[in-house]
């Protein structure tokens, strides 16, 4: 009996985790080789897939995401909510900007590979390419938290720091 028991468990863990990793049907699956559907989901949706802002976090630097989502605790004036605004919605079409000339160059790779068509001098074009484009990245995420910082006192950032760690 405990046997049969044991293999039913077993069989429902099994169906569980099946249906736990049943895919979004929102995603587009990956068009290109070199990126997993994650990632390239990430970057067609401008997301943050490669953390670049971390310095600015662990630093103490907002978002100014994070800085709407609590304009109420912050007491954010109409002026900080109207800028914030704009450095966010900046913020986001860079990252979809960037995401999309990332895609591109990985299938540009991917096809010159495929068709033989590689040689060093452009190699070194898409990769030095796509260090570029994942500097800009980094560098408009950076500056958005760096021009957050600045529109916020003092106090709001301490604030938001603490409720960022309370949440």
């Amino acid at each position: 009996m405990i046997k049969i028991y044991s293999f039913v468990l077993v069989m429902c863990m099994i169906s569980l985790k099946g249906l736990a990793q049943t895919p979004d049907s929102t995603l587009k699956p990956s068009t290109v080789k070199t990126l997993s559907d994650v990632q390239y989901n990430a970057l067609l949706k401008g997301e943050d897939v490669y953390n670049m802002g971390l310095v600015a976090d662990l630093n103490k630097y907002p978002s100014a995401d994070k800085a709407l989502k609590y304009k109420k605790e912050l007491d954010l004036s109409p002026t900080q909510v109207a800028a914030l605004t704009k450095i966010d919605t900046e913020l986001k079409r860079k990252k979809i900007e960037m995401g999309n000339f990332i895609i591109t160059n990985e299938t540009k790779l991917d096809a010159l590979f495929r068709a033989k068509k590689i040689n060093e001098s452009t190699l070194i074009f898409y990769t030095n390419r796509y260090g570029l484009y994942q500097g800009e990245l980094r560098n408009s995420i950076l500056n958005a938290a760096l021009n957050t910082n600045n529109l916020l006192s003092p106090q709001q950032v301490n604030k938001l720091h603490a409720l960022k760690n309370h949440n």
